[in-house]
This record gives structure tokens, C-alpha cells and sequence, in this order.
């Protein structure tokens, strides 16, 4: 088992500067978890005393509004992690997580958090790259949602999601991403009946293509569109 919790850690962004047996001792303090899709793994509020790393599968971070309307913060997948902010600063989180498929999952006790940060500087600053993407993915969320029109809000979401499950192709790019047009709604703020309407008329003009894994292909000449579509 321990073997296995390597292999997996090993291709964790956080810990990809470990040595072989830095790794044992990591593996060591990690426990495994499998969640089940649409469980919960944190409640909004939750008082968070561990950093969870995704070993495989994919989690969504939400928020409810007064309404009953779910708005997506952020997605994460594998070998990505989640719950180190709570960690630093002590204070809960305005969020729910929850798995949106089968996942398993890694988790770090609080205390362990701190040995790795405080022991591995290499670790420390990897966490501080990690902290400046997100923060410079709010602040385009952030210019996003400030776009009235829907059409720009659904291109730009595209853009920013390709920065990490993007391809280039002679084609255009390939957003190697399963989007239903309620999630995409969610991330945007719109409804799913706007979504679907501004799809619709993107595939019929040749700008979108949805392939059959359900990766989604832009254009090349719909990439070099104004916005304001």
C-alpha cells in the first residue's frame, strides 16, 4: 500500500520535488479515501483540519445562494489539492465540496501540513505558485462576470479553462473537459437555457464542435472572433 501512495504522490504537483524518501515519510502520514460521485467530502463551514489531494477523480467547489441556485467556485482533478488555505489562516470555509465523480482521495492532517512546509522548501514554494495561479484565476472569474453579455462570459470561462486542459490542434483548441451546459451555467452565472441557446448557435456556425469523448473543439476562426458574439 505504501508503494502505491509513492506512485500516486510522486505525480502531485506539491510534492514533485521529493526525493524517494521524503516520499516514504509523507506516505506515511496520508491517508486514503474513496468518495462516491455527488458525495460530500467538506461541508460550507466546516472547520477544516486537513489538506485533501486528489489521487484520481474530480471535485467541485460551490456555493448556495439564498435562492437555492448552486454557483461553481472552482473545479479541481486529478492530482490537484484543495484545503490548504483553510489550514493557514484557521478560518472555515464559504464553500462546499463535493465530488462530481467517483474519487480518491488523500488526506493530510493538519499538523503533518505544517512539518512538510516548514521542512521542504522546495514544497513551500511550490505552494506559493499554486496560490498565485488561483489567485490570478479569481481575478479573471472576477472580469468575467463582468461581462453582460452571456456569449462573452461562456468564451472567456472556455479560455480560462484551457490554460490547464487545453490543445492545440491544426483545428483549433480542444477543451478536453466534460461540460454539461448546466455546469457551464453555474460557472458563469447565466441560466441553462441562455447556455444552450448560445451553443446551439455556436455549433451551427462551425465554431463550436462537441467530439465524441465530450471534449469541446474551438475554432480557430471562432478563437479569432471579437467577444462580442
Amino acid at each position: 500500500m505504501e508503494n502505491v501512495k509513492i506512485d500516486f504522490l510522486r505525480n502531485i504537483q506539491l510534492f514533485s520535488s521529493l526525493t524517494d524518501e521524503e516520499l516514504f515519510h509523507v506516505s506515511s502520514k496520508v491517508n486514503l479515501k474513496e468518495f462516491k460521485k455527488n458525495e460530500v467530502i467538506l461541508y460550507e463551514q466546516d472547520t477544516n483540519e486537513f489538506m485533501y489531494i486528489i489521487l484520481f477523480g474530480q471535485v467541485k467547489v460551490i456555493q448556495t445562494t439564498q435562492e437555492g441556485k448552486e454557483i461553481i467556485l472552482s473545479t479541481h482533478k486529478s492530482n490537484e489539492s484543495f484545503g490548504e488555505v483553510s489550514l493557514i489562516d484557521g478560518k472555515t470555509s464559504p464553500a462546499t465540496v463535493l465530488a462530481t465523480e467517483d474519487s480518491l482521495i488523500a488526506i493530510i492532517e493538519k499538523t503533518d501540513f505544517y512539518f512538510l512546509l516548514l521542512n521542504h522548501r522546495k514544497v513551500l514554494e511550490t505552494l506559493l505558485g499554486i496560490f498565485c495561479s488561483r489567485l490570478r484565476e479569481s481575478w479573471q472569474k472576477i472580469h468575467m462576470l463582468n461581462f453582460k453579455n452571456a456569449s462573452q462570459r461562456i468564451k472567456m470561462l472556455f479560455l480560462m479553462l484551457s490554460h490547464d486542459n487545453g490543445t492545440r490542434t491544426s483545428k483549433g483548441l480542444i477543451l478536453n473537459m466534460k461540460l454539461t451546459h448546466q455546469s457551464i451555467a453555474d460557472m458563469t452565472g447565466l441560466t441553462r437555457e441562455t447556455v444552450t441557446r448560445i451553443i446551439d448557435k455556436w455549433q451551427g456556425n462551425g465554431d463550436v464542435e462537441i467530439l465524441k469523448n465530450k471534449s469541446i473543439l474551438l475554432s480557430n476562426d471562432f478563437l479569432e472572433k471579437d467577444s462580442n458574439v
